[in-house]
């Protein structure tokens, strides 16, 4: 068990919920990551019945290499929720037409609001320093976007009154952050890659060098998908400025990843980064690219240790980089492995 200077009587999940905010070692995240697998195994039903299929257990997983990383195709057909916990919210994926979202039952939206403040507040400092533009159309035409509650919570938290959502109005919001520039605001523009694209069309721009680009990744259809350099370019050339910024999160997740420079994203210190070889998912590389896997101990009551589509390679200084997803929407046999 863990073994923090915290106050006696919490459970394994109160104690986390207050450490992951202070200072952690490599060691002391191992020794966090190593106890909640246990409890999960416990306690998220689908998570246990799929670390069972391979032969994984507390028992017998000693190190964090040795975790089972749940398939993230799983959050669409199955519950992942700690048992006796009650969902204060249910975020969904986006995806296409008739296709199955993912669901993340989120049991704590106040814990969820302090880590992506944290996260944030981490790589850029105080939310209420910037005014934040949010571009979000796709995400703002569906209900339940996990990426549409943290905007608008920074958005709120930035206390600009120009801060907002902009749907369909470009030439507004092109004409907003000239005017904002001309007044040395600081200015965070949050996008969807297509609408950014769009927006990026209608310059020419004269930003100061300060101002946040910062793409959420995907083209929903809306444009044929690029990769992550061609369009940091573009976009570069097109607002003409140095860098975009991209942010990475997901559904299932709890915490955000950000690349403020070169596409190299920074965790936070509650998250990890992890690749597995593309032809055998139970197998961790080093120094090579491959799928990306993620312990986010902010993931208390679904799942922390998730194998996602996205295909990555971890850098030199600690950052990770993304390289592509994989070309098959759902790992086939994911789902009847779990069901069988």
């Amino acid at each position: 068990m863990l073994q923090y200077s915290l106050l006696l009587g919490m459970t394994l999940i109160e104690q986390i919920k207050e450490r992951i905010f202070l200072p952690l070692t490599a060691s002391e995240f191992d020794e966090m990551a190593l106890s909640l697998f246990a409890e999960q195994y416990q306690q998220v039903i689908s998570y246990k019945t799929y670390c069972d299929l391979l032969g994984k257990t507390p028992q017998n997983v000693t190190k964090v290499e040795q975790i089972p990383f749940l398939p993230i195709e799983l959050f669409k057909g199955h519950k992942i929720l700690h048992q006796g916990v009650t969902a204060q919210a249910k975020f969904f994926s986006s995806g296409t037409t008739g296709s199955t979202p993912s669901v993340h039952y989120v049991a704590d939206l106040e814990f969820y609001e302090r880590c992506f403040n944290q996260g944030f507040k981490n790589v850029y400092g105080p939310v209420d320093q910037y005014v934040v533009l949010a571009l979000l159309p796709s995400y703002l035409e569906r209900s339940g976007s996990s990426l549409v509650y943290m905007a608008q919570a920074l958005i709120e938290q930035s206390a600009h009154p120009k801060s907002g959502f902009y749907l369909d109005q470009l030439k507004d919001l092109r004409d907003l952050m000239h005017e904002l520039s001309a007044t040395g605001q600081k200015i965070l523009l949050l996008g969807v890659s297509y609408a950014l694209l769009d927006l990026a069309e209608l310059g020419p721009w004269q930003l100061p060098k300060d101002t946040i680009i910062m793409e959420t990744g995907g083209m929903k259809g809306k444009r044929a998908e690029w990769t992550k350099a061609a369009l940091h370019q573009t976009l570069s050339e097109g607002f003409g400025l140095t860098q975009i910024h991209s942010e990475y999160g997901m559904t299932e997740l709890m915490s955000q990843a950000y690349a403020s420079s070169e596409g190299k994203f920074q965790t936070p210190p509650w998250m990890r980064v992890i690749i597995r070889d593309p032809e055998d998912p139970m197998d961790l590389i080093y120094e090579r690219s491959g799928g990306i896997n993620i312990i986010d101990l902010a993931n208390l009551y679904s799942c922390a240790f998730i194998a996602t589509q996205d295909l990555g390679k971890i850098n030199p200084d600690g950052s990770f980089s993304l390289l592509g997803r994989f070309d098959y929407s759902d790992i086939r046999g994911c789902n009847l492995l779990i069901e069988s």
